[in-house]
């Protein structure tokens, strides 16, 4: 058996010889190896027109942002609102907790596109407006543009407010392969109306560049996650990467969600924060259908989410900052401090919370990085490639940010011996010894105090920057020789209104009252209004009549040339290194600084949140419902590591702080740009474009931007705006109707 055995591998050898032998003796089939060398040749060459577009690993990038969205309006900062979805995603990635963002809209969703400052973009002052002609700078290079360059599949669903005047401001003109969803700041979520104004709405849904009619009775955050989860179905992960953008409406103002979200929050008795509530419920539920279609079609373990709001709450309607202080629109933390975190598979440090300081300009440089694309090829870039920071838990990059400069926002002198209106505190005391036999006296002060918690105090302010160039100033000197013994307080006479603006006889030292100090008893209101019809009884009130009377538009607009003609404003003290009144925020390591008037300084609890929100585009331009706190301070200095809610101003303690900051500002404005901030077009009534917001202005038009110079007020003509209110006690009425209609709300 075993001989057998040997004799059958034997042969078996000696074949397999032979057919090796014979295989060496064959001659090769020419054609055949053409072919081969072809279809190598042919993958060679395909592989180096796509190797620019596949790249190591590019991530499938899903960014998510918010509107809206305050400081404690998320599950892992207060277990009140339920967000199961983004706490398991925040804990299991990273969570930012020393995370920037702009204090309204178009800032925010500008410096996340484009990577830079609103200095350096001409956006420095308020939101673009749907009937404004201004959008992001045609020269400007954006982050789907670099992302597309990349070799990446961009898409946009959701809320552009990044203005839409002309066909070439659209997001499908700004590097987004695809677009679903509204270009103004703020829609109905089932109707899509979007007003800029009364009597000036439109439908505001579109699809690329089109119009996307009969969407009525969807509700706006189901809509865009079921437009979300059809890009994610319908794209082959393994071809290309994706860049989706997932903008969100919610929960920005109106207050709208289906009904059976808000059966969970029942036992919140204010009705603005239990709908509120209801609505971050629903984002929760977006992020969770959007990150399941991840899992679901191939893209979750080659991704990185990432989860953003573009501002701080309005607690006017619902929203929460506490305990951080100030609310959106304001330069306070409440009103710029973000919550947002990372979650990836591609996170090398996860579970964890960043302190690393870092700032919504940094996506662009990030995203580019992690692209496979070189940031430094756009020129001009604020931000800093972050990733390392996030990742691996490495030190930020950045060290400091400048939160804004807004030359338009600049209210009168104040009472601070910091750059502008340093002299101003001593002339109450004289004009009391001037009219010290005269007991009349103090209702103009009663009236011009009525009148600083009013809207109407700004158009004043600025009409004493405007004396020099303008010839309506000229009855100034017929009433000035009154004060005969003290000739020291004509040398400067832009300062000589700052009396009539100083009611208040103590300053606090954190820049805001007590909770005392935060209305107006009812009873000095109405003497208040009594005095106005008895302020023709003395030649000092006639006076004082005159110099608040010149038209709100025009000193306003010389205010504003004032400062187009120079990067810098102009320091009236020799020894301050920045004119603080000038509105500007920055943060330098542990430190910052305000200059100006920062907005509504205040700490709103939740349990004390006001059921009666006004209108979104008064809100979003700073008219404060309340009186103002600040009038009578101008620089506030805070160490954000050891007191993040602002409660103790250093400001005079650290004088040498305050000075390096200072500089820093002044540094930083001489590189910025004017300020574009238009007018208002008529021709962008929706009603002339067959009742839709489209763009209203042809390419070919030879429009440059920067035309248009300064401070535009809504409203066809100032001088109505100044019209006297007919009744007075009427609106007093209202407000108790209204406020009677709120409290029986809360207890239903």
């Amino acid at each position: 058996m075993k001989a057998a055995v040997a004799v059958a591998l034997a042969l078996l050898s000696v074949y397999l010889s032979l057919d090796r032998l014979s295989a060496q003796g064959a001659k090769p089939d020419p054609d055949q190896d053409q072919d081969q060398d072809r279809n190598q040749n042919d993958r060679n060459t395909h592989s180096d027109e796509t190797e620019p577009k596949k790249k190591k690993n590019q991530p499938h990038i899903i960014f998510i942002l918010t509107d809206d969205q305050g400081f404690n309006d998320v599950g892992y900062h207060n277990p009140t609102i339920k967000t199961p979805t983004l706490d398991k995603l925040a804990a299991e990635g990273v969570t930012l907790e020393n995370y920037y963002v702009q204090p309204i809209c178009t800032p925010s969703r500008s410096q996340l596109l484009t990577g830079r400052y609103q200095i350096h973009t001409g956006l420095q002052h308020s939101i673009i407006r749907p009937s404004q002609p201004s959008c992001l700078p045609s020269h400007m290079d954006t982050l789907p543009e670099r992302l597309r360059q990349a070799g990446y599949a961009t898409h946009m669903v959701g809320k552009w407010h990044l203005g839409f005047y002309r066909k070439a401001c659209l997001p499908t003109r700004k590097g987004f392969d695809s677009f679903f969803g509204s270009l103004t700041g703020s829609v109905d979520y089932y109707s899509y109306g979007s007003c800029d104004g009364p009597g000036l709405c439109g439908y505001d849904l579109h699809d690329d560049e089109g119009v996307a009619w009969g969407q009525e009775g969807k509700y706006s955050t189901t809509l865009f996650t079921q437009r979300a989860r059809k890009i994610l179905e319908s794209h082959d992960p393994t071809d290309r990467p994706l860049f989706l953008l997932l903008s969100l409406q919610a929960v920005h103002t109106p207050l709208q969600t289906p009904k059976s979200y808000i059966y969970p929050y029942r036992d919140m008795a204010n009705v603005a924060r239990r709908k509120f509530a209801a609505m971050v419920s629903t984002v929760d539920e977006a992020v969770r259908n959007v990150t399941y279609a991840l899992r679901k079609y191939g893209y979750y373990r080659n991704s990185v989410i990432i989860y953003s709001t573009d501002n701080g709450a309005q607690p006017f309607t619902g929203g929460s900052n506490w305990p951080l202080r100030g609310r959106k629109g304001t330069y306070w933390e409440g009103g710029v401090r973000g919550v947002a975190f990372v979650h990836s598979p591609l996170l090398r440090r996860r579970r964890r919370v960043s302190k690393a300081l870092l700032h919504i300009t940094d996506w662009f440089p990030t995203l580019v990085g992690l692209a496979g694309g070189n940031a430094s090829e756009s020129h001009g870039l604020d931000g800093f490639d972050v990733w390392p920071a996030i990742s691996e838990g490495r030190e930020s990059p950045r060290q400091e940010i400048l939160h804004n400069i807004d030359p338009l926002h600049k209210p009168p002198p104040q009472t601070s011996h910091w750059g502008a209106g340093a002299s101003g505190p001593k002339k109450p005391k004289k004009k009391k010894k001037i009219q010290g036999k005269k007991i009349k006296k103090q209702k103009p002060k009663q009236k011009s105090a009525f009148r600083v918690k009013t809207t109407k105090k700004p158009p004043r302010t600025f009409s004493r920057h405007a004396a020099e160039p303008k010839t309506k100033i000229k009855p100034k000197p017929k009433t000035e020789p009154l004060p005969k013994n003290k000739p020291k307080t004509r040398v400067q006479p832009q300062n000589q209104r700052p009396p009539r603006h100083n009611p208040r006889p103590k300053f606090y030292s954190s820049g805001a009252p007590p909770a005392s100090a935060t209305s107006l008893p009812r009873t000095q209101i109405q003497s208040r209004l009594k005095s106005k019809s008895r302020r023709n009884t003395s030649r000092i009130q006639n006076q004082n009549l005159t110099r608040s009377r010149p038209p709100r538009s025009n000193p306003q607009l010389e205010l504003h040339l004032r400062f187009q003609n120079t990067s810098l404003p102009a320091v009236q003290s020799p020894e301050a290194p920045w004119d603080a009144s000038v509105q500007a925020a920055i943060r330098v390591g542990d430190w910052k600084l305000l200059t100006g008037d920062p907005g509504h300084g205040d700490w709103v609890p939740p349990q004390v949140l006001p059921t009666l929100p006004g209108r979104w585009w008064n809100l979003e331009r700073g008219v404060s419902l309340f009186p103002r706190t600040s009038t009578l301070k101008n620089v506030w200095l805070f160490n954000i590591t050891a007191d993040p809610c602002e409660r103790q101003d250093l400001a005079d303690r650290r004088p040498d702080v305050v000075r390096r900051l200072m500089d820093r500002l002044a540094s930083y404005n001489r590189t910025a740009v004017p300020v574009y901030f238009p007018p208002d077009d008529p021709r962008a009534d929706p009603s002339r474009h067959g009742g839709a917001w489209l763009p209203w202005v042809d390419d070919e038009e030879d429009e440059e931007e920067g035309k248009y110079h300064g401070v535009y007020k809504k409203g066809r003509s100032g001088k109505k705006k100044r019209k006297k209110p007919r009744c007075p006690l009427c609106k007093l009425k209202s407000f108790f109707l209204k406020l009677n209609t709120g409290m029986m709300s809360n207890r239903i």
